[in-house]
């Protein structure tokens, strides 16, 4: 599947003001990462380091916070990742999940689904 953008706003959890940005929505990726620089600025603070292993072979460790991501109308509370200053704003599948979007690949859209409960 290749990637493509979709809006998205981000926001800290202390009612700092929100930031519209264009994501790269990447199923490939377990949670959105985002600019460390944007996180600070929006009042995230980071709570502590993730594992996690790229696509090259290299483990690294990054740090992890909580903001507030909102989609086509829809806010959840999300874990984030602080990437590079320089690095761009990927939309990953924790998020999406917790938004209850999938991707549709052929349209290159997201669109809202059922989830699954028991």
């Amino acid at each position: 599947m290749g990637t493509f953008s979709w809006p998205m706003r981000i926001a800290g959890l202390d009612g700092q003001p929100a930031r519209d940005i264009e994501a790269t929505v990447d199923t490939g990726a377990a949670y959105t990462t985002l600019p460390g620089s944007l996180l600070r600025e929006l009042g995230v603070a980071p709570l502590g380091k993730r594992r996690f292993l790229l696509t090259d072979g290299r483990r690294i460790e990054m740090d992890h916070g909580e903001a507030r991501a909102t989609v086509d109308g829809e806010s959840v509370t999300t874990l984030v990742i602080f990437g590079e200053d320089d690095s761009p704003a990927l939309l990953g599948a924790y998020t999406l999940e917790g938004l209850a979007l999938a991707v549709d690949p052929v349209e290159q859209r997201l669109v809202p689904i059922h989830l699954i409960m028991y």
